[in-house]
């Protein structure tokens, strides 16, 4: 029997969405603020993402950047993300929450799984912050999250394919591990070879160059003046259509 594959879509727009269900990605994930590794978009995007969208979304359920030890006002927040992404149909979301030593905060992990369902439930790489992934594999499982994204304790996917293997055979059918972070043309049938995952994360960009004809040098929007001020990040429906061809032949 042939394998079936899925590649979701990291996206952070709802124009980048529209474009990956062009080239073929099953699901999208949606956040914003990609740059601080992916935060809760509005409600107006998650709702408009819904209303366009054929294929299945998952919705970035992050509160703020930095590090994923959350307040009370924070946990809240999430809680009711969680409501809106529920009412608005969206099909997932995705999270993650750690303790103060680094490890799975379990109780607070299975309070937002059940209180996302029937939604799927994608814990994310805060998975690769744990000290101990073997373990941290274990607490998801009982928290009842559905899967884990992560990069295998590496900044890009490929360096980390060995424990991403490890984490697979480790796992079985109790859990999908979904590798993502650097995954793209180059490197996705060799991960799909050797580690026998079955969903991949990615994005599938291309740089479009801003409508805007006059252009104010000198000055950054945000706190990072490396960051293009007249460069837009858009999923390449092209690009992401010979991906997923790559993975499915």
């Amino acid at each position: 029997m042939k394998q079936n594959y899925l590649i979701e879509a990291c996206t952070t727009s709802v124009t980048s969405a529209i474009e990956a269900q062009k080239g073929g990605a099953k699901r999208v994930e949606l956040c914003d603020n990609i740059y601080e590794g992916g935060t809760t978009p509005g409600y107006g995007t998650i709702k408009t993402a819904r209303e366009v969208l054929t294929i299945d979304l998952n919705v970035m359920i992050r509160p703020r950047g930095q590090d994923f030890c959350y307040s009370d006002i924070e946990f809240r927040i999430m809680k009711e993300d969680i409501e809106v992404c529920k009412q608005l149909g969206a099909d997932g979301v995705v999270f993650g929450i750690l303790k103060t030593d680094g490890n799975i905060d379990i109780e607070r992990s299975l309070e937002l799984v059940n209180l996302a369902r029937p939604m799927s439930v994608t814990f994310h790489r805060a998975f690769d912050m744990v000290p101990d992934p073997i373990k941290a594999l274990e607490d998801i499982i009982s928290a009842g999250a559905d899967r884990i994204l992560t990069s295998g304790h590496k900044n890009k996917a490929f360096d980390g394919i060995e424990l991403i293997r490890e984490l697979v055979e480790k796992a079985g059918d109790r859990i999908i591990i979904m590798p993502g972070s650097g995954i793209n043309e180059d490197n996705i049938r060799n991960m799909k070879e050797r580690t026998g995952v079955t969903e991949f994360h990615l994005t599938g960009w291309k740089t479009v160059d801003s409508h805007m004809q006059f252009r104010k040098n000198g000055i950054s929007m945000g706190s990072l003046s490396q960051i293009p001020e007249y460069e837009i990040k858009i999923t390449d429906a092209a690009r992401f259509e010979r991906i997923v061809k790559m993975v499915e032949d």
